[in-house]
């Protein structure tokens, strides 16, 4: 057997990187392939803006000269200013079953950052909290969403071998909207509302919705602030993930709230694009985007993608307004199926809410901390 480890650097390195996972994963029926192209961007200095604020190193590991896994270590720079700890990240860690080609990775890893001065290494994280978290150890019967992630189930025994702790996971649901939860919301929205002087509000069009992208940003920003993995993002980020995602976004399922005529929250929504995004198969052209559309206009589930609320609005029941227009939009559609985005397992009054419903806690991902 016959090990070695290369460096990506290349446009053709970067493209055999993603390509590896197409292989990991071609016997998987519950794995969504990203898009290729957007991949290939992401690991690209010339066209990511993070990496002018992460310090990056992209490797793949090859078996007897055949790509066996790959790894990108990222030191995400405002996020240990923040925190105040010199963490090291991994993230788009693929591997085959195999001892060696997993602990050379690892090691390769933390050699890398040791040099760079960092004591813990955490993950799977990405170059900001936008980007795939966590490594899932539980509910590999479930297709994910697409704001998720799917994982081979011998990964978790690699990292729990080389001792790995927990350092956080994310919990995730399937919610069958019921008559109860649902008249109870709408209940809970209206005395909010009156209560506090909000009003909800529909976007119109996709053109609107662009045109609103920096002051969602904007709230995103400061309502995550203290959450852990969270860095703020940049003009340049907050652009490069509108083009991103907004242009894939459906209206109907964008609420927010105003006060005093300023927005204070908003929720995103959308139409489960997993099933879409398995016909894709990597590509959006020449017919992955009919897929797509096709999931946009007839979908059958709703991905709860991402909330977020002004912090001084946080205790004032604003995302119980958000739900409840969520909720009214489905109902019309004849839409009863809302799956869930990770949350953290202390957030116990999110959890709590989400018990209410009519629903299973079918997926368990996990950010695994070590010290270098």
């Amino acid at each position: 057997m016959s090990l070695e480890i290369r460096e990506v650097q290349s446009n053709a390195d970067r493209k055999q990187f993603v390509d590896f996972q197409f292989d990991v994963y071609k016997e998987q029926s519950n794995w969504i392939p990203p898009m290729k192209k957007d991949e290939i961007k992401a690991l690209n200095p010339e066209t990511n803006p993070a990496f002018k604020f992460c310090d990056v190193k992209i490797w793949m590991v090859f078996k007897d000269g055949k790509v066996a896994g790959r790894v990108c270590a990222i030191i995400q720079k405002k996020y240990n200013e923040k925190s105040g700890i010199n963490y090291g990240r991994f993230n788009r860690t693929e591997f085959i079953d195999d001892a060696g080609v997993f602990d050379l990775l690892i090691s390769t890893c933390f050699t890398w950052f040791k040099e760079k001065g960092m004591n813990k290494v955490h993950g799977p994280l990405g170059f900001s909290n936008m980007d795939a978290q966590g490594l899932l150890i539980e509910g590999f019967d479930h297709l994910p969403s697409i704001a998720s992630v799917y994982h081979m189930p011998y990964y978790k025994d690699h990292f729990d071998r080389l001792n790995f702790e927990k350092e956080n996971d994310w919990l995730e649901f399937r919610l069958t909207l019921t008559e109860g939860p649902v008249s109870k919301a709408n209940r809970g929205a209206q005395i909010i509302k009156k209560r506090g002087g909000f009003e909800s509000y529909q976007v119109k069009s996709k053109k609107e919705l662009v045109e609103l992208g920096p002051r969602i940003f904007d709230i995103l920003n400061k309502a995550f602030a203290e959450l852990p993995y969270v860095a703020e993002l940049n003009e340049e980020m907050v652009t490069m993930y509108s083009e991103k995602y907004f242009s894939v976004l459906d209206p109907r399922f964008v609420s927010l709230v105003k006060k005093d005529g300023e927005l204070v929250g908003f929720f995103i929504g959308l139409p489960s694009l997993s099933e879409a995004m398995q016909k894709a198969g990597g590509k959006m052209f020449p017919f992955g985007f009919l897929h797509l559309l096709r999931a946009i206009k007839n979908p059958k589930v709703i991905d709860m993608m991402l909330t977020g609320v002004l912090p001084e609005y946080q205790s004032s029941g604003v995302a119980v307004i958000l739900i409840g227009e969520l909720q009214k939009q489905m109902k019309d559609l004849g839409i009863d199926q809302m799956e869930t985005t990770g949350v953290f397992e202390s957030n116990s009054n999110v959890i709590t809410n989400w018990k209410n419903y009519d629903h299973i806690q079918h997926k368990r991902r996990r950010c695994y901390v070590k010290d270098i």
